[in-house]
């Protein structure tokens, strides 16, 4: 089986956060994954607080965007953080939501070549080089880290082709955002290996995961968040590669409207089941089977919103 970890989105209010960190350091999880989002709560103190209560699980800052955090200051987070608890940390760059990045004026339309820079620059500033960059996106005159280097994997988050590719070629590791099938995954996957040429490249994925003995209760905790996520357009490929059939415009509709009657209905239990792992123990336990046959090295557990959750998902493994 795959490694097993955590993640908490930045919504969960502290004590909340406090439990689920609790109880994924007592059932064995390898890592929280910290998401990055504009205007929830930062990931860098966020980071920085479970680590110092935690003895053993490592912390992801997942996924810094170039584009409103330098490569400098990326670099400078994890690095000041793996200083502090040494071999714990791992950083993960990505775009992030295009929704967050329009409301404070950012266009991130074509990001190819700006994370290309970014890794570029954030990979050499952990490594302990004097950078000398004079990009398109971003410019370093040879400075270098007061750290040193630091022994940081660096991961990026990645959807498309392109990205993929790129993560292949220059990155440790990709990260998959949640709500994928199965059989999206391992197409993704492809477009890894191929930029990877024969590297080896760490596969994580986000798996939103719920669990129950009555299965229905098990996917009511889900329906939501993957109605707010499947809406996408840019879900039409994952929800075909599933088998899925899902009307994403009337399920949009109904999201902007914030009908989440009609919204949560939209997402079957035949949805819920071919994009996530939820259901009673044992319909949990062969689906993160699955995700692993698909070639994943961690899955991240993601949309369990409290402790005992958590417990009861790794329980599972």
């Amino acid at each position: 089986m795959s490694d097993i970890s955590i993640s908490t989105d930045g919504r969960d209010v502290p004590d909340l956060l406090r439990a689920k960190i609790a109880a994924g350091e007592a059932g064995g999880a390898s890592t929280l994954w910290v998401a990055n989002h504009l205007f929830l709560r930062d990931p860098t103190a966020l980071a920085a607080s479970a680590l110092s209560q935690t003895t053993r699980l490592r912390v992801a800052l997942m996924a810094i965007n170039p584009f409103t955090m330098h490569p400098v200051q990326a670099a400078m987070a994890a690095a000041t953080l793996d200083e502090l608890f040494p071999g714990r940390v791992v950083l993960c760059l990505g775009v992030g939501a295009p929704a967050d990045l329009k409301a404070v004026g950012i266009d991130a339309s074509k990001p190819l070549k700006a994370m290309r820079e970014a890794l570029e620059a954030t990979r050499s500033l952990l490594h302990g080089d004097t950078v000398k960059l004079d990009g398109d996106s971003f410019r370093i005159d040879n400075r270098r880290l007061a750290t040193g280097g630091r022994p940081v994997p660096l991961v990026l988050a990645a959807s498309g082709p392109q990205m993929l590719e790129l993560a292949g070629a220059a990155a440790d590791g990709v990260l998959i955002s949640a709500g994928t099938s199965v059989q999206f995954v391992e197409r993704t996957l492809e477009h890894l290996h191929r930029g990877a040429k024969g590297r080896k490249v760490r596969t994580h994925a986000l798996v939103y995961s719920a669990t129950d003995d009555d299965e229905g209760k098990a996917h009511d905790r889900l329906r939501r968040i993957l109605a707010i996520l499947l809406r996408g357009g840019h879900h039409a490929a994952n929800l075909q590669a599933g088998g899925s059939v899902l009307d994403q415009a009337a399920l949009n509709d109904a999201v902007l409207a914030e009908d989440w009657t009609r919204a949560e209905a939209m997402i079957t239990d035949d949805i819920v089941r071919r994009h996530a792992a939820s259901g009673n123990p044992e319909q949990v336990r062969t689906r993160l089977t699955a995700y692993h046959g698909a070639g994943l090295d961690e899955i991240v557990i993601a949309g369990a919103r409290d402790g005992d959750q958590i417990t009861k998902i790794l329980a599972t493994t």
